[in-house]
C-alpha cells in the first residue's frame, strides 16, 4: 500500500478547511430558532405546531404584512404554500382561528430569549465599545381595548452602531419602565459597551446594574435629579470653569435649518456632593443646541453624567445615539402599523412585536452588508412579490470588517 503524497495531503487539507468553514458559517433557518420556543401549557400538535405558526408569522412579516389576518391570507395562497413546504417543511396551513390559538400559547419570555440569541447571531462575536440605546414604547392600540387597563409597554435595547435590537422586555404599563430596563440590562451582554438612556433612567440603581455587567453608562440628567442638574448648570455658568473644560462643536445645515451643537466635558467630579453615590462616576458634561430657521432661533441645554471618561467630541457622538432606538420604534409604526394592530391577546401582541424586530434586524444587516441605500419598505416589497427573497435576507452572512 502506497503512502499519501504531498499533493494528496494538500487536497485533503483543503477539503478539511472548506468543510470546517462551511460548518462554522452555515446560517440557521427561521424554524431552527423558533422550534425551541416554550409554550404556556402542554400542546399536542396533531397536524400543526407552535413552531410552524411562529415560522409562518415571521415569514409573513418579512413581506411587510401588518397583522395576523393578512399573514394568514398570504400563507393560504397556493404559491406561498409551496414556498413554506419547500423551505420549512410546513405542509398544512392552519385555519385562522387555530393559527391565533397557537400564537396565544407562546410564552413571551421564551420567545424573548430566542430573540436575544438570534440577534447575537447576526452580530460579530466581539462588539467592544459599542453603544446600546434603551427606551420604551407603548403599543397604542392595546390601550384602546376595554379588556386592558393600560397599553402594553415594551422596553428595547438597540445596538446603535449596527442598527439592531438585541433585547426587549414587556413592562406592563409605562410606569414600570425603570425596573424593566434594569432587568433587561442585567440579562444582556453589555461588557465593554456604553449604555445611553434618557433622563427617566438616570437612576443610581440603573447605573449599578450597568456597572455590574461591566458596561459603562451615559445618562441624561433632568428634573428627576434636580440637585445634580442644578450643580452641573452652575458649574457651566462659571466662565472660568467652563473655559477649562474640553470643548467641541458641530454644525449641520439642511433645508434652511441650521443646527449648532456645542459640547463641554470634564473628568473632575470630586467636587460633586453626591459623586460617590453614583457607581463609577467619571465625568459630567453638557450639550448646548442652537437652531436657526426662517421662523426664528431656539436653544436648549442637555446635561449628562457618565462612568466613561468621554471627550467633548465623544460626548457629542454618543449622546446622539440615544435616538437610534426611537428610529426602530418609528419603523415598527410606519412599516408594520404596530400602533393600529387590533389583536386583543397581549401574548400575541408581544410576539408580533418581537417578530417585527427580528425582521428589522435582518433587513438592517443586509443593508449594511450590501452597502445598500434602498428603503426598508423596498426589501419588504421584494419578499411580498417573491417569497424566495426572504431566504436572501435570512441567510446572508455577516460581513466582517
Amino acid at each position: 500500500m502506497h503512502g499519501l503524497g504531498e499533493i494528496d495531503l494538500f487536497f485533503i487539507f483543503v477539503l478539511y478547511i472548506i468543510k470546517a468553514m462551511s460548518t462554522k458559517r452555515k446560517p440557521r433557518q427561521i424554524n431552527e430558532f423558533l422550534e425551541v420556543v416554550e409554550t404556556e401549557e402542554i400542546h399536542v400538535g396533531y397536524s400543526y405546531s407552535v413552531g410552524d405558526a411562529l415560522t409562518i408569522v415571521t415569514a409573513g412579516t418579512f413581506c411587510g404584512l401588518k397583522n395576523t389576518r393578512q399573514i394568514h391570507m398570504w400563507a393560504s395562497h397556493k404559491r406561498v404554500k409551496s414556498f413554506l413546504a419547500k423551505q420549512f417543511g410546513i405542509r398544512k396551513i392552519p385555519c385562522y382561528g387555530w393559527l391565533l390559538s397557537l400564537l396565544k400559547l407562546v410564552k413571551p419570555e421564551s420567545l424573548g430569549e430566542c430573540f436575544g440569541k438570534w440577534a447575537r447571531s447576526l452580530l460579530p462575536e466581539q462588539t467592544p465599545g459599542a453603544t446600546i440605546s434603551v427606551d420604551g414604547k407603548s403599543i397604542v392600540s392595546t390601550g384602546r381595548m376595554s379588556r386592558h387597563k393600560a397599553a402594553l409597554h415594551v422596553v428595547s435595547a438597540q445596538m446603535a452602531e449596527y442598527g439592531m435590537c438585541i433585547g426587549q422586555k414587556a413592562s406592563g404599563a409605562a410606569g414600570g419602565e425603570i425596573s424593566a430596563v434594569q432587568n433587561l440590562l442585567a440579562n444582556l451582554q453589555i461588557n465593554g459597551c456604553l449604555v445611553v438612556a434618557d433622563a427617566l433612567h438616570c437612576q443610581q440603581e440603573t447605573a449599578k446594574t450597568i456597572r455590574k455587567g461591566k458596561g459603562d453608562y451615559l445618562l441624561n440628567v433632568k428634573n428627576n435629579q434636580k440637585e445634580m442638574m442644578r450643580e452641573i448648570a452652575d458649574y457651566l455658568n462659571d466662565d472660568v470653569l467652563r473655559e477649562a473644560m474640553d470643548k467641541a462643536q458641530t454644525t449641520d445645515k439642511t433645508s434652511g435649518r441650521v443646527e449648532t451643537r456645542s459640547a463641554y466635558a470634564s473628568h473632575e467630579v470630586s467636587w460633586m456632593p453626591k459623586a460617590r453615590e453614583w457607581e463609577g462616576l467619571a465625568m459630567f458634561g453638557a450639550i448646548n443646541t442652537r437652531v436657526w430657521t426662517p421662523k426664528g432661533e431656539s436653544g436648549e441645554w442637555h446635561f449628562y453624567i457618565s462612568s466613561r471618561k468621554l471627550t467633548a467630541r465623544e460626548l457629542l457622538h454618543r449622546a446622539r445615539m440615544e435616538w437610534t432606538v426611537e428610529t426602530m420604534h418609528w419603523f415598527l409604526d410606519v412599516h408594520f402599523g404596530e400602533d393600529f394592530c387590533r389583536v386583543e391577546n397581549l401574548n400575541v401582541q408581544l410576539g408580533l412585536n418581537i417578530i417585527r424586530k427580528i425582521v428589522l434586524n435582518h433587513v438592517k444587516r443586509h443593508k449594511t452588508n450590501t452597502n445598500s441605500n434602498r428603503p426598508v419598505s423596498h426589501f419588504l416589497m421584494d419578499c411580498m412579490l417573491d417569497p424566495a427573497n426572504i431566504m436572501t435576507l435570512v441567510t446572508h452572512q455577516y460581513k466582517e470588517n
